[in-house]
């Protein structure tokens, strides 16, 4: 399984990057490849294009509803629905929270009534319910932010080298179902969007680098990827502190990088990530 990092900013748009969307890409029993992308937050949909064409999107699943995380779902929408050359897919399968189709037309200033299930094939998360497309096995676990609904995903790829397994915290604070999701993960993608000592008095909405650490720790992850910095954060601040209470490798996600998700412990992230893109 391949991760691309196609936004890793926080809460809104960086001046290099946009905010949260992540392609993961894996080779079925057939050969064939299979593409999903999780989030798709403000800038994503750009940027996406530079590394696939949109009609070979298998499924995008959304970990909640805050814009920086689901936006250019809309725009895809548009390109689904209006390309005069016509759309070279079918519908494209979005697992999201229940209030996802209502958000998407009040999004676009459409009456209730409307329906978008001529672009999009609808599916409601339910919680530790896994779903699968393709070669993807995908589990909701609900975490600790203020929104209705918001989930941490734990994806597992069933691959050449066998099981590989990635969690994507979406946003939250420390919970034991962030633990769950992540537990023996060969890459815990998370958000540290805290710092410690500057929102110590903020609770339940995101993670510092220490805690996610800390939850890396609990969970026994392999590796641990932070991400979901808003631009005010200090990449070295966020290291250092997951390093602190994480034994193992750790690194900010880049963007337009791409990771070897089942790749050897022994090795850094910059390692694994300058081997799959050749950079």
């Amino acid at each position: 399984m391949i991760l691309t990092v196609i936004g890793n900013t926080g809460s809104f748009p960086g001046p290099d990057a946009p905010a949260s969307c992540y392609l993961l890409s894996g080779e079925d029993a057939h050969g064939r490849t299979w593409r999903i992308v999780l989030d798709m937050g403000n800038g994503a949909l750009g940027v996406l294009q530079r590394h696939i064409d949109l009609h070979e999107i298998d499924a995008i699943m959304l970990s909640h509803l805050h814009p920086d995380h689901c936006v250019d779902v809309g725009g895809l929408h548009v390109a689904v629905k209006w390309d005069p050359r016509g759309w070279q897919g079918g519908r494209i399968p979005i697992y999201g929270p229940s209030m996802l189709h209502g958000y998407l037309n009040q999004l676009h200033l459409l009456p209730p009534e409307h329906s978008m299930d001529t672009e999009f094939d609808f599916h409601v998360w339910q919680a530790n319910q896994p779903v699968t497309v393709g070669p993807f096995t995908v589990t909701p676990h609900p975490v600790n932010h203020p929104c209705p609904e918001p989930y941490a995903l734990r994806v597992e790829y069933r691959g050449a080298q066998g099981t590989e397994v990635l969690t994507y915290s979406g946003d939250t604070d420390v919970c034991d179902e962030l633990v769950a999701a992540a537990r023996d993960a060969d890459v815990f993608l998370c958000e540290a969007a805290y710092q410690e000592g500057r929102e110590d008095h903020l609770r339940g909405i995101h993670l510092t680098g220490k805690r996610a650490g800390e939850t890396a720790t609990a969970a026994g992850v392999r590796r641990l990827l932070l991400t979901h910095l808003p631009v005010w954060n200090s990449v070295d601040t966020a290291t250092a502190e997951a390093v602190g209470a994480f034994s193992g490798p750790v690194t900010v996600a880049r963007v337009a990088t791409s990771y070897d998700v089942a790749g050897p412990t022994d090795q850094s992230f910059t390692a694994l990530a300058s081997a799959v893109t050749g950079d």
